[in-house]
């Protein structure tokens, strides 16, 4: 018996005897593959992936928890101070401004909106500068949440 446990041995007809296309069967026995052998069948051994009850390699298992301890930090979310600056200055405007009419205003999604306000959202410098512009307010650098100054002339 062969010591790979795990193949799966796949008969079919000598294509140069002209018999055709190859008709691929799985031998049961080792008998069934000498057989096919001496007959000049071709013989091919393919890798079986899926073990049923039995114990699996766990050599994937083990790639896998290597590839999690060289894993990178997450990008940073923005910070909760910011979320509050946005939600401050919206609810500030006459009148109150909703996340749906602000995403709006910037053309975003107001699941955007929402994930900056909570703080879920990883930082976009032009999604904030469309926010600092519509709700007047800073949102990056020192002094988050204090009103914008005038516009730079060119």
């Amino acid at each position: 018996m062969s010591d790979e446990w795990d193949a799966v041995t796949k008969i079919g007809k000598n294509v140069r005897a002209g018999g055709g296309a190859a008709r691929a069967t799985v031998a049961r026995s080792q008998s069934e593959i000498n057989a096919a052998r001496r007959s000049g069948a071709i013989v091919s051994t393919d890798k079986k992936y899926a073990t049923g009850n039995q114990k699996q390699a766990t050599d994937g298992q083990r790639l896998t928890k290597v590839d999690r301890e060289n894993e990178v930090a997450p990008p940073p979310k923005v910070d909760q101070s910011v979320g509050k600056a946005m939600a401050k200055a919206r609810q500030g405007k006459e009148p109150p401004m909703t996340q749906k009419d602000l995403a709006t205003k910037v053309n975003e999604k107001p699941s955007v909106i929402n994930d900056y306000e909570s703080g879920r959202a990883v930082p976009n410098q032009q999604v904030l500068a469309k926010l600092e512009r519509a709700l007047g307010v800073k949102l990056r650098g020192k002094d988050i949440g204090s009103p914008l100054g005038p516009k730079k002339k060119t």
